[in-house]
């Protein structure tokens, strides 16, 4: 479930990249759809951005689009003021780093999620429907939480990867693959905004989104639903170890360079040339992985290191 802090970044990046002029009509049910969540938490976040003089409500017509944000812009501290970093996310990226650093163990109580990060029971009720609805957590039978070890390890990270490099790039050569100019431009949108600051200064959320819709939005255009529902599911599940992955920004500058390309290669109809670059991209990646293994056990080595140096005292 995406929460109102997460949604709020995700329509003003939506009117930046549609260059949506002042007075434009905010549909609720237009935005659920293009950012892929329900309709409740949208209109929280359009009440938000009323509150904040960014939409004007008007009476029976619903929300309208009160500055123009290609030009008033909206500084790094507003916009993480906006977004805030609620209880809930906090514990969320707390909870995910004590998993990957084997902190906490497998299984475990509410009361001890509840405990550790200091939150009520609804809070935790919340931060465990999330992890999930993204598929590393699940309610054991009669009692407690157990998380799973899938997407908690290097390995993990390269099977999701080599699953994507077999089927991302078949998805472009599907003899139904059609991308609009609109996806193409949205996608290429996306990529200046990071390459003009946005990597610095979005959010772990934000940056993970954005890789997934532009892949998604690649996949989507095959129009084969095996290969869309695939990429989702693997999407979904990997957003764990990509959060860690983003403590290394400076690669993002490459990645959108090639994803560009990639754009570009669709846009003139090169499909198989666009696939050998969507083949490369993703092979690159897999390429640092040991970056990201670095990230991982760096973390638990010296937890691995203390545990000796207890056995050892304990034999002494």
């Amino acid at each position: 479930m995406k929460t109102q802090s997460a949604i709020v970044p995700q329509i003003i990046d939506m009117i930046r990249q549609q260059r949506l002029p002042v007075g434009t009509h905010l549909a609720a049910q237009r935005i659920a759809d293009e950012i892929r969540v329900s309709r409740s938490p949208v209109n929280e976040a359009l009440k938000l951005l009323c509150e904040n003089g960014i939409v004007v409500r008007r009476e029976n017509r619903g929300y309208f689009l009160a500055k123009d944000l290609s030009k008033d812009g909206i500084s790094p501290k507003k916009l993480k003021q906006l977004a805030g970093e609620d209880v809930v996310s906090k514990a969320y990226f707390a909870l995910a780093d004590d998993l990957l650093t084997s902190a906490i163990p497998a299984q475990c109580s509410e009361t001890l999620i509840k405990t550790r990060y200091a939150l009520t029971a609804a809070q935790a009720q919340s931060l465990l429907r999330r992890i999930a609805n993204e598929g590393w957590a699940r309610r054991k039978p009669g009692y407690g939480w157990e998380f799973s070890p899938m997407m908690t390890t290097p390995e993990s990270l390269l099977q999701s990867y080599r699953l994507r490099l077999a089927l991302e790039p078949a998805a472009l050569l599907e003899p139904t693959y059609r991308i609009e100019p609109a996806v193409i431009q949205r996608c290429r949108e996306a990529e200046y905004h990071l390459l003009n600051g946005g990597i610095d200064t979005d959010t772990a959320d934000q940056l993970h989104d954005r890789g997934v819709r532009f892949h998604e939005s690649l996949v989507e255009a095959s129009g084969n639903p095996y290969f869309i529902e695939t990429i989702k599911r693997v999407n979904q599940v990997r957003r764990l170890l990509s959060y860690r992955s983003m403590r290394d920004r400076e690669r993002y500058r490459e990645h959108c360079a090639q994803h560009l390309a990639i754009l570009d290669l669709l846009e003139q109809g090169k499909n198989k040339e666009a696939a050998e670059a969507l083949k490369a991209h993703l092979q690159a990646t897999l390429k640092n992985l040991s970056s990201i293994r670095g990230l991982l056990g760096d973390r638990r080595a010296p937890s691995a290191e203390r545990n000796e140096e207890r056995r050892r005292a304990a034999n002494a």
